[in-house]
Parts: C-alpha cells; structure tokens; sequence
C-alpha cells in the first residue's frame, strides 16, 4: 500500500494554538512509520498544476492562496490563515491526490493510497477558502479522475464530523460524481440537511450530538453503504477525518477508534466490488492527537487487510 505526502505540508502554520497545527501531520506519520515499519510504501506528493487546480476553483482563488507572503500570518477568514510556506503545503496536497489517482489507475499492485498531506480541504469552494481548508484536495483529485480517466461513476464518501460543503457545492450538479457524508448537526459549516441532494447524487445524514458508535454504525450499515454500494463507483474518494472520535475537542460525537476500522473495510469491499478495489484516502480533519495518531492506523490497517482485487 502506499502513502503519498510531503515535508512541504508541515510548512503550513495558522498560528500558534491553531487546532490544525504541522503537529497534526507529524503525529500521523511518526504513527503509521512506527506501526507498519515496512509495510507501506511512501512517496513525495508533487505540486499540483494550474489546470488541476482551475478544474474545480477559480483563477481569483488559485491566485490568492500562491500569492507570495512575507508576514507570519494572513487571515483569509475568522479561523483561516496563511502563513509563507502555505503556499507550497498547499500546492503538495492537492498534487498527493491527483499522484494517488494516478498510482491507483495505472499501477496493478497499488489499489489503495493514503494521502497524508494537511491543510485540510472539503471545506473550500470554487472561489472561497474556508474552515481551515485553502484548495480542496479530493476535489482536485476526483475531477481529474474523471477527466482523465473518462471515469462515469466517483464516489466522494466523507465522515469527516464537518460536512464538506465545498465538495458537495463542486460536484452537486455533476452526475458523475456523487457524495456521501455524515456530520454533526448544527456545527460548522451548518449545511449538508438530508434535503439538499443535489441532482440525485449528494446524500447527507446529520447525526446529534453524542451519537455513539451504536449509532454511527447503523446509519453506515443501513443507509449510507446501501446507497455507495447501489452507485457502483469505479473509483472511490474517502475525505478522511478524524474529528468524530469521541476524544476530538472539536465536536460531539462519541464515535471510536475502532469504528472507522470497521468502516474503511465497508468502503473498502465497495470499490472492489466495483472499482477493482480502487480506494484513494485523503487526510481532512481530526484534533486530538492521540485519537489521531489511533485512527490513522486503523484505517490504514483496514485499507492494508482488505484485498485491491
């Protein structure tokens, strides 16, 4: 299996008590280095190029987050922030997507990767970055996909605590990719309600505060996966986050470490059902770093255990 990332993604710094800190990318790596040893083959993400980039954001906000900065700090909004290297961060994290749908496409023995890149991304839209994300990385990833490959069928499945609003309001109208997300309700970016669904292909649950993994699993087992499973995706996206863990400072659910192993292995024998087991996971949020350095190697070890093909 490989992991795709870069030392350039631990040069982005919001700021001093920033919840998404370079010790974020430090913890999941140091994790998955010492737990898989030689398990796991790691590669350096390029940087993305312009044209992946404009498929899915504008000129204005391609430009504005590569614009050169000098000043330790650039708010772009009340909890996004730039700092001089956050540029190239950027750039490599969305490139490790695009790299992973690559390597996944045209490289037998690797059917799963994992990006392990930061900053975030399912936040940003077209033209707005937001919610600590600057380029939408599975964005990125999945619309080249789709014009590279010719691919009909992109599954987008995030459960992340936070809905995704910039992938949901990128692909929404695009029939070829579909979204799937579970979130908290009533939490940042208070959108994602079971009623927008796009044309048919967005499906949004809300889970209460303090859903448990009794709850978290059921709503997967008995509605989320039936549907992912129905759409028969040729290549399955995972927006992976981290911040349901019942440990996360961020929100409120109890969700546990062993639920999103149980889950990724779900996801997992979808895409070999249907996608010869292409599967490309891309880091989004998750705050407690314990819970964090936990949950990565969980679903590593899932997307380890669960046969490509």
């Amino acid at each position: 299996m490989l992991v795709i990332t870069h030392p350039a993604c631990l040069g982005h710094d919001p700021g001093i008590d920033h919840p998404e800190s370079p010790e974020r990318l430090h913890a999941v790596i140091s994790a998955l280095r010492a737990t898989f040893t030689d398990r796991l083959e790691w590669r350096m993400a390029p940087t993305a190029k312009l044209g992946e980039l404009a498929r899915v954001h504008t000129r204005e906000l391609i430009d504005n987050m590569l614009q050169a900065q000098t000043a330790p700090l650039r708010r772009i909004d009340l909890d996004t922030f730039t700092s001089p290297g956050s540029a190239s961060a950027a750039l490599h994290a969305a490139g490790a997507g695009v790299a992973a749908v690559d390597s996944v496409m045209l490289e037998d023995a690797q059917r799963h990767v994992f990006c392990a890149v930061r900053p975030p991304g399912h936040h940003a839209t077209a033209d707005t970055a937001m919610g600590f994300c600057l380029f939408n990385n599975v964005a990125v990833a999945a619309a080249y996909a789709r014009d590279k490959y010719g691919l009909e069928r992109i599954a987008i499945v995030d459960f992340d605590v936070h809905h995704g609003n910039g992938t949901q309001a990128i692909f929404e109208a695009d029939p070829k990719v579909a979204y799937f997300s579970t979130h908290q309700s009533g939490l940042f970016p208070f959108s994602g309600s079971m009623r927008e669904r796009g044309v048919g292909n967005v499906s949004n649950i809300l889970l209460p505060p303090g859903s448990d993994s009794f709850r978290f699993r059921n709503t997967w087992a008995d509605d989320m996966l039936p549907q992912i499973d129905a759409f028969r995706p040729q290549l399955l996206f995972i927006s992976a986050g981290f911040d349901a863990h019942m440990r996360d400072p961020q929100a409120d659910l109890m969700v546990e470490t062993d639920d999103f192993g149980w889950l990724t292995t779900e996801l997992a024998a979808i895409a070999r059902r249907h996608g010869n087991g292409r599967v490309v996971s891309i880091l989004e949020g998750g705050y407690d770093l314990e819970a964090l350095r936990e949950c990565s190697v969980v679903h590593v070890q899932a997307l380890l255990d669960t046969p490509g093909e």
